[in-house]
Protein backbone atom coordinates (compact mmCIF):
# COMPACT_ATOMS: atom_id res chain seq x y z
CA UNK A 1 0.00 0.00 0.00
CA UNK A 2 2.79 2.45 0.82
CA UNK A 3 4.66 1.57 -2.36
CA UNK A 4 1.47 2.11 -4.36
CA UNK A 5 1.45 5.67 -3.02
CA UNK A 6 4.99 6.29 -4.24
CA UNK A 7 6.97 5.61 -1.06
CA UNK A 8 10.31 3.85 -1.11
CA UNK A 9 9.93 1.10 1.47
CA UNK A 10 12.53 -1.09 3.15
CA UNK A 11 11.33 -3.92 5.35
CA UNK A 12 13.47 -5.19 8.21
CA UNK A 13 13.04 -8.41 10.14
CA UNK A 14 15.24 -10.64 12.26
CA UNK A 15 13.86 -13.74 10.58
CA UNK A 16 15.50 -14.95 7.37
CA UNK A 17 12.22 -16.67 6.47
CA UNK A 18 10.23 -13.44 6.78
CA UNK A 19 12.78 -11.53 4.70
CA UNK A 20 12.72 -14.26 2.03
CA UNK A 21 8.92 -14.11 1.96
CA UNK A 22 9.04 -10.33 1.48
CA UNK A 23 11.66 -10.57 -1.27
CA UNK A 24 9.55 -13.26 -2.99
CA UNK A 25 6.78 -10.64 -3.14
CA UNK A 26 9.25 -8.25 -4.77
CA UNK A 27 9.65 -6.12 -1.66
CA UNK A 28 12.92 -4.58 -0.54
CA UNK A 29 13.77 -6.31 2.75
CA UNK A 30 16.83 -6.87 4.89
CA UNK A 31 17.54 -9.25 7.73
CA UNK A 32 18.50 -7.22 10.77
CA UNK A 33 18.06 -7.39 14.53
CA UNK A 34 15.79 -4.59 15.72
CA UNK A 35 18.18 -3.99 18.61
CA UNK A 36 21.00 -3.24 16.17
CA UNK A 37 19.63 -1.19 13.27
CA UNK A 38 22.40 0.11 11.01
CA UNK A 39 20.59 3.04 9.40
CA UNK A 40 21.64 6.67 9.86
CA UNK A 41 19.20 9.50 9.02
CA UNK A 42 17.86 7.47 6.11
CA UNK A 43 14.09 7.64 6.68
CA UNK A 44 11.25 10.13 6.85
CA UNK A 45 9.22 7.58 8.80
CA UNK A 46 9.59 4.27 10.60
CA UNK A 47 6.58 2.01 11.10
CA UNK A 48 6.52 -1.14 13.20
CA UNK A 49 3.62 -3.56 13.43
CA UNK A 50 3.42 -6.42 15.94
CA UNK A 51 7.19 -6.56 16.41
CA UNK A 52 8.28 -4.21 19.19
CA UNK A 53 7.00 -6.53 21.93
CA UNK A 54 9.51 -9.16 20.71
CA UNK A 55 12.38 -6.73 21.37
CA UNK A 56 13.18 -6.97 25.06
CA UNK A 57 15.72 -4.12 25.11
CA UNK A 58 13.47 -1.20 24.11
CA UNK A 59 16.07 1.48 24.75
CA UNK A 60 18.37 -0.02 22.10
CA UNK A 61 15.52 -0.20 19.60
CA UNK A 62 14.29 3.34 20.26
CA UNK A 63 17.82 4.76 20.07
CA UNK A 64 18.41 3.08 16.70
CA UNK A 65 15.03 4.19 15.34
CA UNK A 66 15.82 7.77 16.40
CA UNK A 67 19.18 7.53 14.59
CA UNK A 68 17.51 6.05 11.48
CA UNK A 69 15.12 8.98 11.13
CA UNK A 70 15.82 12.24 9.36
CA UNK A 71 15.28 15.35 11.51
CA UNK A 72 11.53 15.77 12.02
CA UNK A 73 10.89 12.13 11.07
CA UNK A 74 7.95 10.16 12.41
CA UNK A 75 7.88 6.86 14.32
CA UNK A 76 4.61 4.90 14.48
CA UNK A 77 4.51 1.61 16.30
CA UNK A 78 1.91 -1.01 17.18
CA UNK A 79 2.77 -3.65 19.73
CA UNK A 80 1.42 -5.82 22.49
CA UNK A 81 1.12 -3.86 25.71
CA UNK A 82 0.70 -4.49 29.41
CA UNK A 83 -1.53 -7.47 30.09
CA UNK A 84 -1.10 -8.92 26.60
CA UNK A 85 -1.59 -12.69 26.75
CA UNK A 86 -1.49 -12.26 30.53
CA UNK A 87 -3.26 -15.46 31.47
CA UNK A 88 -1.07 -17.43 29.06
CA UNK A 89 2.08 -15.89 30.56
CA UNK A 90 0.92 -16.75 34.08
CA UNK A 91 0.28 -20.36 33.03
CA UNK A 92 3.67 -20.63 31.28
CA UNK A 93 5.47 -19.23 34.33
CA UNK A 94 3.65 -21.66 36.63
CA UNK A 95 4.63 -24.65 34.51
CA UNK A 96 8.25 -23.51 34.23
CA UNK A 97 8.38 -22.98 38.00
CA UNK A 98 7.21 -26.59 38.51
CA UNK A 99 10.30 -27.70 36.60
CA UNK A 100 12.64 -25.39 38.53
CA UNK A 101 13.07 -22.93 35.66
CA UNK A 102 13.21 -19.18 36.33
CA UNK A 103 10.55 -18.24 33.81
CA UNK A 104 10.57 -14.42 33.88
CA UNK A 105 14.18 -14.19 32.68
CA UNK A 106 13.28 -16.43 29.71
CA UNK A 107 10.17 -14.61 28.51
CA UNK A 108 10.76 -13.35 24.96
CA UNK A 109 8.25 -10.50 25.21
CA UNK A 110 8.15 -6.93 26.45
CA UNK A 111 4.65 -5.69 27.25
CA UNK A 112 4.97 -2.18 28.75
CA UNK A 113 2.41 0.18 30.19
CA UNK A 114 2.01 3.25 27.94
CA UNK A 115 3.59 5.68 30.44
CA UNK A 116 6.78 3.62 30.61
CA UNK A 117 7.13 3.37 26.84
CA UNK A 118 6.34 7.06 26.42
CA UNK A 119 9.09 7.96 28.91
CA UNK A 120 11.56 5.82 26.95
CA UNK A 121 10.56 7.49 23.67
CA UNK A 122 10.83 10.98 25.15
CA UNK A 123 14.22 10.05 26.63
CA UNK A 124 15.51 9.68 23.07
CA UNK A 125 14.02 12.96 21.87
CA UNK A 126 10.66 11.82 20.52
CA UNK A 127 7.57 13.94 21.03
CA UNK A 128 4.69 11.55 21.69
CA UNK A 129 1.47 12.75 20.10
CA UNK A 130 -0.51 9.71 21.14
CA UNK A 131 0.07 6.45 22.98
CA UNK A 132 -2.79 4.15 23.93
CA UNK A 133 -3.44 0.69 25.31
CA UNK A 134 -6.40 -1.15 23.85
CA UNK A 135 -7.22 -4.22 25.94
CA UNK A 136 -8.97 -6.73 23.71
CA UNK A 137 -9.39 -10.42 23.27
CA UNK A 138 -7.24 -11.99 20.60
CA UNK A 139 -8.93 -14.78 18.68
CA UNK A 140 -6.77 -17.88 18.31
CA UNK A 141 -7.84 -19.43 14.97
CA UNK A 142 -5.62 -22.46 15.56
CA UNK A 143 -6.57 -22.76 19.24
CA UNK A 144 -4.17 -22.78 22.15
CA UNK A 145 -2.12 -25.66 20.72
CA UNK A 146 -1.44 -23.72 17.52
CA UNK A 147 -0.58 -20.56 19.46
CA UNK A 148 1.84 -22.45 21.70
CA UNK A 149 3.43 -24.15 18.69
CA UNK A 150 4.11 -20.76 17.13
CA UNK A 151 4.99 -18.57 20.10
CA UNK A 152 6.50 -20.86 22.71
CA UNK A 153 9.59 -21.69 20.61
CA UNK A 154 11.61 -18.70 21.92
CA UNK A 155 11.35 -20.26 25.39
CA UNK A 156 13.02 -23.42 24.10
CA UNK A 157 9.90 -25.51 24.66
CA UNK A 158 8.81 -27.95 21.98
CA UNK A 159 5.20 -28.82 21.47
CA UNK A 160 4.08 -32.07 19.91
CA UNK A 161 0.33 -32.10 19.43
CA UNK A 162 0.38 -35.67 18.08
CA UNK A 163 1.40 -36.92 21.50
CA UNK A 164 -0.21 -34.10 23.42
CA UNK A 165 3.02 -33.47 25.30
CA UNK A 166 5.11 -30.42 26.06
CA UNK A 167 8.76 -30.68 26.88
CA UNK A 168 11.64 -28.29 27.35
CA UNK A 169 14.21 -28.55 24.59
CA UNK A 170 17.90 -29.01 25.27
Amino acid sequence: MLRARGADVIGVDGSAEMVAAAVARELNAEQMDGHHLTFDTDFDAVFSNAALHWMTRPEAVIQDVARALKPGGCFVGEMGGFGNVGSIVVAILAVLRRFGIDGPCHLPWYFPIPADYQAKLEGFGFTVDRIDLFPRLTPLPTGMDGWLGTFICPLGIRTDSREGSRQRAG
